[in-house]
């Protein structure tokens, strides 16, 4: 059996066949040995990740201790500003008795110290409504006409009625040109009246 040469995977020899000449139970131990080493290899490197996680976490939780102890630091008066503190406060407290105006829109206080501080009601604007303004409607159809059933034949009126419409301007010409050649003939047999009248 010979032994993988330096630089080829590991997994390029664990997939090669049993060489001829090495018995079975010997090539199946050297299989087993070389997954154990690895698994111990494997092992060895997650024990390192783990180690640098729990390194990272314990360095995290030292840094979150620092700015918590110089928060709190921060967070802590001194005497002075204590006094000064305690001054503002006495004077906002005073500010705010003074200052104290409830204002109620809706609602009637029973103290006759806060019914001062009750606001008149808001003067809306006039609304003028426009379907009361706009004039009723002319003519009121009877809902019963529409139930009537049409006639049989309104189908074929519709499709008829584009060539009904040509057809009466049609007629409508027609009728025109029959008036102005009539009027023509008129003045023509009125005008040789007049002729012979004249002679």
């Amino acid at each position: 059996y010979e032994k993988p040469a330096p630089g080829r995977s590991e997994a390029v020899a664990e997939n090669q066949p049993r060489p001829v000449g090495l018995p079975r139970r010997q090539f199946h131990l050297r299989r087993r040995r070389r997954r154990a080493a690895q698994k111990l290899s494997y092992q060895s490197e997650m024990a390192a990740e783990e180690d640098s996680i729990e390194q990272a976490a314990a360095t995290r939780r030292e840094r979150l201790r620092a700015l918590r102890a110089a928060q709190e630091l921060m967070n802590t008066p001194d005497e002075d500003t204590n006094q000064a503190e305690s001054k503002k406060d006495k004077e906002d407290a005073m500010d705010e008795e003074e200052a104290l105006n409830v204002k109620f829109r809706n609602y009637v206080p029973h103290d006759k110290q806060l019914q001062e501080g009750k606001l008149a009601p808001p003067e809306l604007p006039k609304f003028e409504d426009p379907i009361v303004t706009a004039p009723p409607p002319e003519k009121k159809e009877d809902p019963f006409l529409n139930i009537a059933p049409k006639k049989p034949n309104w189908d074929l009126r519709r499709d008829v009625q584009k060539r009904l419409d040509k057809l009466e301007r049609r007629t409508q010409k027609a009728l025109c040109k029959l008036l102005e050649e009539e009027e023509k003939q008129r003045l023509l047999e009125a005008g040789g009246e007049d002729e012979d009248m004249l002679d």
